[in-house]
């Protein structure tokens, strides 16, 4: 079948809004201006205490598919939390809005009940709204809600896959599969995604599509870094995948080596009291500050006036990684020269010696002297930044990158051809 209703997209996304999740709301502003439809489905309320302030600029309404333990905990609740009841009222009351729902109930076998409780109240939004497409925002649990409430519905649906979302030891590979084979489009969000996902899946991913994450660069405007203190900044959750304890180990070198700086680390996360015991263990309470959450705002502030921008990624024991952290495309977009490591997209655009410097994962000292490098050198920070500068022009314009996702939405929602299920008998 061919759509003939203007295109109207339902973006599903695990919580919203999130703190850290700013490259979702860029998106979808982007998507705003350029005159998209857009509707926001999430699956979780948030549990953030802080949010970023282009939230505020967001038109789309926020519907959250309800979940009965919701609002007990700030925790995710179980599936066991889901009674009989619970699910069978929800599927009862969908089937009145789709018709041929109890059909697709055998296709939807080993699924988890909550995906499935929600995905029939999704099902309902898109017939209540007319949604023309589903896109989720990562591969995991929206991806599963979204390919389920499309096989009701009998539209098409597209996901992200980012992170932790196809790298974690979590990620079943059978239920990654099912999503490429049914999904009419696919994005990554770097080079080496794509590489990873056409070697381990194959001819299932060879529709998957590179499409950097994007900023609009008139919000980054460029500022020459030579005449900067020696302030060092890192930004990003506290947790292991962005190696802050590295960090702190490498500002202990560069304190004996008698350099002068300061570091300030922004973010908050389940590692918040171990760093800050680090940083007291090695006395570094002059020279490092963990500065908790900021409005983006301020962040942007706090670039312009660093030297460096740290961000010395690793590849967690589960497995998990960065896939390539917004925070360093909007460092190089206002000046600010970047450290880094090797994990998966960042080579792409912290390329060692000509966009930035790029160290080993997990070597405080060979980190402690990149860092120590564009402290003193004025002329190597300038170099750098410059052509940082140019690198994101070039790749990470959001302008661009949004409408090639939104070609995505428009020629899946055009010619997808499954009807939905039918009633049996």
């Amino acid at each position: 079948m061919r759509r003939a209703e203007p295109l109207r997209v339902g973006f599903v996304v695990r919580r919203y809004p999130r703190y850290s999740e700013t490259f979702i709301v860029r998106e979808i502003l982007a998507h705003e201006r350029a005159g998209l439809p857009i509707d926001i489905f999430a699956l979780r309320p948030s549990i953030d205490s802080h949010f970023q302030d282009l939230i505020a600029r967001v038109r789309a309404p926020v519907n959250y598919l309800n979940f009965p333990a919701d609002g007990l905990l700030p925790e995710d609740r179980s599936a066991a939390m889901l009674t009989a009841n619970d699910l069978w009222k929800a599927l009862g009351d969908t089937a009145r809005t789709v018709p041929g729902l109890w059909a697709a109930l055998d296709d939807f076998q080993g699924e988890e009940a909550r995906d499935v409780y929600q995905a029939a109240q999704l099902a309902c939004q898109v017939r209540r709204k007319a949604i023309s497409h589903l896109h989720a925002t990562f591969a995991s649990a929206a991806a599963t809600v979204t390919r389920l409430a499309a096989r009701l519905t009998g539209i098409s649906y597209s996901f992200t896959a980012r992170a932790k979302d196809i790298f974690h030891e979590s990620v079943r590979p059978d239920d990654l599969r099912r999503k490429l084979r049914e999904a009419a489009g696919v994005v990554t969000v770097s080079d080496y995604h794509l590489r990873y996902l056409r070697e381990s899946f194959g001819p299932l991913a060879a529709h998957v599509q590179r499409i950097y994450n994007g900023l609009d660069l008139d919000e980054f405007p460029f500022e020459p870094p030579r005449d900067r203190p020696p302030r060092v900044l890192a930004i990003g959750r506290l947790v292991e995948k962005k190696g802050f304890a590295d960090l702190v180990d490498a500002c202990a070198l560069l304190v004996a080596r008698k350099r002068p700086f300061t570091c300030r680390i922004i973010g908050y996360g389940e590692l918040q009291a171990e760093l800050r015991a680090q940083i007291e263990r090695l006395g570094l309470g002059n020279s490092v500050e963990l500065t908790g959450a900021r409005p983006q705002s301020e962040i942007i502030q706090e670039m312009r006036a660093a030297a460096v921008l740290a961000m010395p990624c690793v590849i967690g024991k589960d497995g998990d990684r960065d896939g390539l952290p917004n925070v360093i495309q909007e460092a190089l977009a206002l000046g600010t020269p970047v450290v880094s490591t090797d994990v998966t997209g960042i080579p792409e655009v912290v390329r060692d010696g000509d966009t930035g410097l790029q160290v080993p994962q997990r070597d405080p000292p060979a980190l402690a002297d990149a860092i120590e490098r564009l402290l003193v050198d004025r002329d190597l920070r300038l170099a750098l930044a410059t052509r940082g500068r140019h690198l994101i022009e070039e790749e990470f314009d959001i302008r661009r990158n949004t409408a090639r996702r939104r070609a995505i939405f428009e020629a899946a929602a055009a010619h997808f051809s499954r009807e939905p299920v039918q009633e049996i008998g």
